[in-house]
């Protein structure tokens, strides 16, 4: 699965892979596109859940506001229990949208943790490094090559 998305990820633009094989991220556009997607996935999602509850006996979905608030709820897992879903298209719009928020607010914790903690600094750490030994590696080749023209002159 992650040789898929990777792939995909690759193909779209939203990141590129150096000379040394590092991966490097465009994380402010993946932090705008994973906020815009949550935001449609709540819109979406919420719209389906208001279309599926209003109106049925026994419904806490009274209102737009209160689908999307359901849909937010779910995603953060927080769930404060108000309002909840009875139809099946409603518990599946909310499923979903659990199981996409998860995501998409995991990854978005992971790319501000990252930038906030200095993670993303291995990479360049690593980068930086590989050059230095690439550096090394091609001057002790050149110095080999001198001293064996050296030895057989």
């Amino acid at each position: 699965m992650s040789i898929i998305f990777n792939s995909v990820i690759l193909k779209i633009g939203l990141c590129t892979v150096d000379e040394f094989g590092v991966t490097n991220y465009k994380t402010r556009f993946v932090a705008l596109l994973s906020i815009l997607l949550m935001t449609t996935f709540v819109l979406i999602f919420g719209y389906i859940t208001y279309i599926a509850e209003i109106g049925q006996e026994g419904a806490t979905i009274n209102n737009f506001g209160d689908a999307i608030w359901l849909m937010i709820m779910s995603s953060t897992t927080i769930g404060f229990g108000a309002q909840y879903p009875i139809t099946d298209i409603g518990r599946i719009m909310v499923t979903l949208m659990f199981i996409f928020g998860v995501g998409i607010i995991g990854g978005l914790g992971a790319i501000i943790a990252a930038k906030v903690m200095g993670f993303s600094d291995t990479n360049v750490k690593n980068r930086e490094l590989r050059k230095q030994n690439n550096d090394i590696y091609n001057k002790l080749t050149e110095l080999e090559k001198l001293i064996k023209n050296s030895k057989s002159s």
